[in-house]
């Protein structure tokens, strides 16, 4: 997961960096409103964490713009008003969910993975293809109850495809959520990355999980759109 915190007081925002670190999110930094607002019209974040009160204007009205922007992704505020009012407020302008400070690391990391799966339509933190299982919230991969030990790239890769299914991502996608924008390897890496994760699953019981659109990227294979299927009839669409 790619993450947007706006947070203006460094100290607080490297704590709440290293948590969600732990928990393998890749985390971008803004410290004003304005700056948020850039960063969120040009990356696709799978959410934001969102501080009240900001130097330039309030966290409301940064929710608002965003909103008017039409960028969707859920929005966390967090906050030292813990008023019941200012709650209200948050929700009534698109926020998704309010945490007020001071707070659980725990509670914090697990009400933002909730935030994330619901808003990509998963009610439950495992999500099941076949004899495939992914735990967003353990971060733990199955093939028919037998657990696949995966790298931090590679079950990041298989995170993503899963939670965007139905949609072809490209390498580019993969190394925003990967790395974002830091030290970006070239976007062969990724090619590297897939085929070492095919295997893995090949040999754990799960074959044929992930195509290869060309030119385009990759995409989880249950949920190939109708014209897909007509290109792999074609032979256009393959696994490697």
């Amino acid at each position: 997961m790619r993450i947007l915190l706006v947070e203006d007081d460094r100290t607080a925002a490297r704590g709440v960096v290293f948590y969600l670190q732990q928990s393998r999110m890749v985390v971008d930094i803004a410290d004003c409103g304005a700056e948020a607002l850039e960063l969120a019209k040009l990356y696709d974040y799978d959410a934001v964490v969102m501080d009240l009160n900001l130097p330039d204007m309030e966290g409301f009205e940064v929710i608002t713009r965003l909103r008017a922007a039409r960028i969707e992704a859920p929005v966390l505020m967090l906050s030292a008003i813990s008023r019941t009012q200012a709650k209200v407020r948050a929700l009534s302008v698109g926020a998704d969910d309010y945490v007020a400070k001071p707070f659980e690391a725990e509670e914090l990391t697990a009400r933002l993975q909730a935030m994330v799966r619901r808003s990509k339509g998963f009610s439950q933190p495992r999500i099941q293809l076949g004899a495939l299982s992914l735990d967003l919230g353990a971060k733990e991969v199955a093939v028919q109850g037998r657990a696949v030990h995966l790298t931090g790239k590679e079950y990041a890769i298989l995170e993503l495809l899963l939670m965007r299914r139905g949609s072809v991502l490209s390498k580019e996608n993969f190394l925003d959520h990967l790395y974002g924008g830091m030290d970006e390897p070239d976007s062969k890496i990724i090619d590297v990355f897939v085929c070492k994760l095919r295997k893995k699953l090949q040999q754990a019981g799960a074959e044929n999980v992930i195509g290869t659109v060309w030119g385009r990227g990759y995409i989880i294979r249950d949920a190939m759109p109708p014209a897909f299927r007509a290109a792999a009839a074609e032979a256009q669409l393959t696994a490697v």
